[in-house]
Formats: structure tokens, sequence, C-alpha cells
């Protein structure tokens, strides 16, 4: 249900908007190409055959791209949120 001026069904129509948008941006970024290295660039333990055929030109095994992708996320640090709550841990 909408209020005001706008019609009915617009909330859902730009959270599919938004939704459609991100799905866009991802599609559109650079994937790896060409040949999926046999060993990760990292450990140099063995890349499983069905990992490199899914994402060919890959260069890290799963674990390394884990433990990357967990050390991204703590970076963080910073809540922007601004609760009162948080600000007093």
């Amino acid at each position: 249900m909408a209020g005001g001026w706008a019609k009915d069904g617009a909330v859902s129509e730009q959270i599919e908007a938004s939704i459609n948008d991100e799905l866009a941006r991802l599609k559109a970024r650079k994937a790896p190409k060409g040949e999926s290295r046999t060993h990760c660039a990292e450990c140099e333990e063995p890349i499983p055959e069905a990992r490199r055929q899914a994402l060919p030109g890959v260069k890290l095994c799963i674990d390394c791209v884990r433990e990357r992708d967990g050390l991204a996320q703590a970076r963080g640090g910073i809540n922007r949120r601004g609760s009162k709550d948080s600000q007093l841990k």
C-alpha cells in the first residue's frame, strides 16, 4: 500500500529496480579470463578440477579466497549506524 502521491506497488518496483541494477553491475564487472592455474598462487596447493572449470582463469584455491575475504571484512571497524548503544561499546 503506497501513501501520498506514490502509486500502489511503487516500493516493490523500487526494490526490484535496485536488485536489477546490482545484478547488472555484478555481470558487468571483469571476471578472470584465460587458463586457470593448476596450483594456488598463494599456498601452492592444487586447485580442484571442478573449480578450474567453473571459474575460468582462477588463480587461488577456495581456502585462500575465504581467508582473504575474511580479512577484508574484519578491517571495517567503523560503525556507521550511529546508534547510542554501539557508540558506548
